[in-house]
């Protein structure tokens, strides 16, 4: 059923749940026997069809599960307070309409603001109207969910070093499909898998070879260099994370290094780090906002 603007929903996914609490060795979604029930997933993934004033938008039915790299709709400056473009200070009348950019929310004239661009990461179904400035910002991020996210949704072989461990275990690195955490999977039961809660990532530190050690990404910091595998003379071998865990004082550490596939390349583990690099950049651009 279609509703109202303002975020009203235009069709409802299955029913509410309350968020599984991701770092550590079991997230809290999973039962006993360690595989977590369709029903729960369903839950936790339910999004549905809501129109806003800017166009409309596939959401998580519940906002607690929403992508950690998304962002929320910018206000829009109110058309009283905007009787001129914000970029080229052409004023409105009958012949000259204003238009609001859906990324940032100012007002502008079709000549500021004509570029219709997807914009995934406030989950618009359709490219939206967008300015000048924003619009190159979101064929960028097209780049990260065209290419890169497929990358962590599938997944590398790392040497993966936990803080207590003597020795790092061979798992496979994963993005879930919801985008919320990072799934670790090895040999055996017990510490054979593992998952991190994205949104808890605290720092991350690219380890590389060819230069001196990698940026330190942190909340308030980002690194102004790129990854080595899209571009410049260093070469990403690993990454150190450090994220929260519920119920747990500090931070917990563990470090990916690029480990072989069944064909003995590290290809696919390096490209993969370079992609939660640029991941990373996104995840702090979120918490900025």
């Amino acid at each position: 059923m279609l509703a109202g603007r303002g975020g009203a929903p235009v069709g409802l996914g299955p029913g509410s749940g309350r968020r599984a609490a991701g770092g550590g060795r079991r997230a809290a979604g999973e039962r006993s026997g360690g595989v977590m029930s369709s029903e729960v997933a369903a839950r936790r993934d339910a999004k549905k069809l809501v129109r806003s004033p800017s166009g409309l938008r596939m959401v998580p039915e519940h906002r607690a599960y929403g992508s950690p790299f998304g962002l929320e709709e910018p206000p829009w400056v109110p058309d009283k307070e905007c009787p001129r473009c914000m970029q080229c200070d052409t004023k409105f009348d009958f012949l000259t309409r204003k238009h609001h950019c859906r990324r940032c929310g100012k007002c502008f004239c079709d000549k500021c603001c004509g570029q219709k661009v997807a914009l995934r990461r406030m989950c618009f179904v359709d490219p939206v109207r967008q300015c000048a400035g924003c619009a190159p910002v979101s064929r960028r991020e097209a780049d990260f969910y065209d290419r890169q996210l497929k990358l962590l949704l599938s997944g590398a072989t790392f040497l993966v070093t936990f803080e207590n461990s003597e020795k790092p275990d061979t798992m496979v690195c994963r993005l879930s499909s919801n985008q919320r955490f990072l799934l670790l999977d090895g040999d055996g039961d017990g510490d054979g898998h593992r998952e991190v809660e994205v949104a808890r990532i605290a720092a991350v530190q690219m380890l590389t070879e060819g230069l001196p050690p990698g940026d330190t990404l942190s909340h308030t910091s980002l690194p102004a260099s790129r990854p080595a595998a899209e571009g410049g003379n260093a070469r990403a071998i690993g990454m150190t994370l450090q994220y929260t865990t519920p119920g747990a004082e500090g931070l917990t550490q563990l470090t990916l290094t690029a480990g072989e596939d069944a064909d003995g390349s590290r290809r696919q583990a390096t490209a993969w780090l370079a992609a939660m690099h640029k991941a990373a950049k996104l995840l702090y651009e979120s918490r900025d906002q």
